[in-house]
C-alpha cells in the first residue's frame, strides 16, 4: 500500500477496536427475560449491532434489521431495561481485536492525534475505554449522544476534526461498517475498513473505501504524519 499522509487518525469503537458483542448479548438476553421473551443467540445480536443502542433494541424486538428504519422509537421499558443491564455488563467480556494496542501505539509514535467516534452512548463509552485501558490513546472521544446527529451523518467526524485542529481532508477514519464509510465519505475524510467487525450482514469489500486492512496494526503501516 502506498504511504498515506494525514494529520489525525479517527476510529470507530465497537467492531473496530473492541469485540463488545458478548457484553451486548448478555444485556439483550437480560432485557428479553424482563419482557418475558426468549433469549437470542449471540450471532443474532452480532448481526443487529449498528446505529446505536435504541436501534439495537428495536431490531432485537422486531427480529429484523429493517426495524431500525421505522419511525417509531424503541419502547421505553425495553430501552430502560437494556441500559440497566448493559451498565452492569459493559466491559466484562469485551476484548481487543488482534493488533489493536500495537497499532494504536504505532500511530501514536508517528505523532498523530487520535480520536474515537462511536454511536454508543457516552454513559457507556468512557467506562468501556477505561476498563479496556484504551482511554489514554485518544485526545477526543465523541459518543452517540454528544451531538445532535450521529453516524452515518458526517457531523461527528467534522466536529472532531475541528476539535483536533485539522481539516477533514487531512484525517483518516478507520471503521468496520457501511455507517462508518458513509460518514467518512460525507465528511471528506479518507477511510480504511476492517473486515472482521459488525456491518449488519454486509461485506465491507463491497464499499469503495480507500483500503481494506486486516487489523489496526496493518492500518498503521502506511500512515505518516503530514506536516504541511
Amino acid at each position: 500500500m502506498p504511504p498515506v499522509y494525514v494529520r489525525a487518525a479517527l476510529f470507530d469503537l465497537d467492531g473496530t477496536l473492541l469485540d463488545t458483542v458478548p457484553d451486548l448479548h448478555a444485556a439483550v438476553c437480560a432485557m428479553l427475560a424482563d419482557l418475558g421473551r426468549p433469549a437470542l443467540p449471540e450471532e443474532a445480536v452480532r448481526r443487529y449491532v449498528g446505529r446505536g443502542v435504541a436501534n439495537l433494541v428495536k431490531r432485537v424486538l422486531g427480529g429484523s434489521l429493517d426495524a431500525a428504519e421505522e419511525d417509531s422509537p424503541a419502547p421505553t421499558d425495553a430501552l430502560t431495561s437494556f441500559r440497566q443491564h448493559y451498565a452492569r455488563e459493559n466491559g466484562r467480556r469485551a476484548r481487543l481485536f488482534p493488533g489493536v494496542r500495537e497499532g494504536l501505539e504505532a500511530i501514536r509514535a508517528k505523532g498523530l492525534p487520535m480520536a474515537v467516534i462511536t454511536n454508543k452512548p457516552e454513559a457507556f463509552t468512557r467506562p468501556l475505554l477505561e476498563t479496556t485501558a484504551l482511554a489514554a490513546f485518544f485526545r477526543e472521544v465523541v459518543s452517540g449522544d454528544d451531538l445532535p446527529r450521529h453516524k452515518p451523518d458526517p457531523m461527528p467526524l467534522v466536529w472532531t476534526c475541528g476539535r483536533l485542529g485539522v481539516s477533514p481532508a487531512d484525517a483518516l477514519f478507520i471503521g468496520d461498517s457501511v455507517n462508518d464509510f458513509l460518514a467518512a465519505r460525507a465528511a471528506c475524510c479518507r477511510v480504511f475498513l476492517l473486515p472482521y467487525g459488525y456491518n449488519e450482514g454486509r461485506d465491507v469489500r463491497e464499499l469503495d473505501c480507500d483500503a481494506i486492512v486486516p487489523s489496526i496494526v496493518s492500518a498503521a503501516e502506511p500512515i505518516h504524519y503530514r506536516r504541511s
